[in-house]
């Protein structure tokens, strides 16, 4: 059985039904899912229209199953290309919003999300850090995480990065991580692990916080007074997993980097391949000590999945890229790596629940 996939628009003044029609012109996704789109019909099928002439293989959006969220055309006449609004929110948050509805109603097995600005919806009314937030509360999630999946095309190697805080300021960094919140968060990376990749003993790398994990104090003093007993104490709790740490954060890359750009096929079986010295994941303790190096190895082929919720959910790493909005040199790659991940997770589920 396919996966059932909705896939939604996000921001219509951003890329969003460029980068999707351009995925979904790849004919080896509807073959491998049962795949919806859903948004507003009119502007996307005027973002079909403007980008029709610069690509003639471009999918139809008629031959593509599709949701309309039935926008009224006063709001739709006033989203503009490249133009962040209230209105270009609204209708970005009305979609996912109903994509969440219609997927715990059971009609899909997961849902691949297009970039959203987080200040349109705040214009439109709309109090949300990102759409995590949103997709946790629909489904009554109290335990979620981001993790961003990245596959070298050098040699198929997975990088698995989760972010034990996310949006918040660096200086918040400190007060927001405490034990309860590194538990939570390696729990659902090992759930994860085991659930969608079928790593049941997984090798984990955590970094630590502080330049040189502290210095054994002198750079700072959260490593030495909870994170290195923290961690001790979870390496009990889970014996069949490998737990390292706390890493240096300025090295903690360095063997990630070496397998993503290792000319070997991907072999963890293998003691000499760059790979197989490598983690299965790691976990970084705040947004840019992971996503820096993410972007910096896979910027087109990054994908956030927020892990936790009770169905897939991926979404490209990037945003609304309201600067090239409308002129058809939008990327692709990111939103294809998205609807790879999402089918080859939903596979992965729906083969346990048979």
């Amino acid at each position: 059985m396919k996966p059932r996939l909705l896939v939604t628009l996000g921001d219509p003044a951003g890329i969003g039904s460029e980068v999707v029609l351009k995925a979904l012109s790849n004919p080896a996704f509807l073959e491998r899912a049962d795949i919806s789109v859903i948004g507003d019909r009119t502007l996307y099928q005027s973002a079909y229209a403007s980008l029709k002439a610069t690509y003639p293989h471009l999918i139809e959006p008629n031959s593509l199953k599709f949701i309309d969220i039935g926008v009224s055309s006063a709001i739709t006449a006033k989203v503009i290309p490249g133009l962040e609004s209230s209105h270009s929110g609204e209708i970005s948050f009305r979609t996912l919003e109903r994509a969440i509805a219609r997927t715990l109603d059971g009609e899909f097995d997961g849902i691949v999300t297009a970039p959203i600005a987080k200040s349109a919806w705040l214009a439109a009314g709309h109090a949300y850090p990102g759409q995590t937030e949103l997709l946790a509360e629909m489904s009554n999630t109290h335990r979620f995480g981001m993790l961003f999946v990245a596959k070298s095309p050098q040699n198929g190697w997975a990088l698995r990065t989760l972010l034990a805080t996310t949006h918040i300021s660096l200086r918040d960094v400190p007060q927001a991580l405490t034990p309860e919140l590194m538990t939570l968060k390696l729990e659902l990376l090992i759930e994860c692990l085991q659930t969608d990749f079928g790593l049941n003993a997984a090798r984990i790398a955590i970094a630590g916080l502080n330049p040189h994990s502290g210095e054994q104090g002198q750079l700072g003093e959260e490593e030495q007074n909870w994170l290195i007993p923290w961690l001790l104490q979870q390496q009990q709790r889970f014996p069949h997993i490998q737990l390292d740490g706390p890493i240096p954060p300025d090295t903690m890359w360095v063997k990630p980097g070496q397998a993503w750009h290792s000319s070997n096929i991907s072999s963890n079986t293998d003691p000499n391949t760059a790979q197989s010295k490598a983690h299965d994941a790691y976990l970084a303790l705040y947004h840019d000590q992971g996503l820096i190096p993410v972007k910096l190895l896979a910027f087109d082929l990054a994908v956030n999945t927020t892990i936790g919720l009770p169905f897939i959910r991926t979404s490209p790493d990037h945003g609304t890229a309201f600067d090239i909005a409308g002129k058809g040199i939008a990327r692709s790659q990111s939103t294809e790596a998205a609807l790879d991940l999402a089918i080859e997770l939903a596979n992965q589920r729906l083969q346990k629940s048979k």
